[in-house]
């Protein structure tokens, strides 16, 4: 599920943690979902008018439903690393 809000776009509910598969998008920011974090790419231009207004609020608000549902958890002190499904080849051209 990917979501691009723009101004005057009606964003629809970004549920933190909840898959693996939401992708929340503002300008050229992108919030990847997952269950155990959420991944932050890109940049975002909050400029000094109604659609750099728009895209702080949504920011905000995404931030917010993050920070809540922090909140709510349990939370360890630190999560625990998970292993990596990436394995060590060697060079094909060496």
């Amino acid at each position: 599920m990917t979501q691009t809000i723009e101004t005057g776009a009606a964003p629809a509910a970004f549920t933190p943690f909840a898959d693996e598969a939401a992708v929340e998008t503002i300008g050229g920011l992108s919030l990847e979902n997952g269950a155990a974090s959420i991944a932050i790419h890109g940049s975002l231009d909050l400029t000094r008018d109604r659609a750099g207004l728009e895209r702080a609020r949504r920011l905000k608000a995404v931030a917010e439903t993050i920070v809540a549902a922090l909140e709510a958890a349990d939370l360890p002190d630190e999560a625990p690393q998970t292993a990596s499904n990436t394995r060590k080849v060697e060079n094909p051209f060496a």
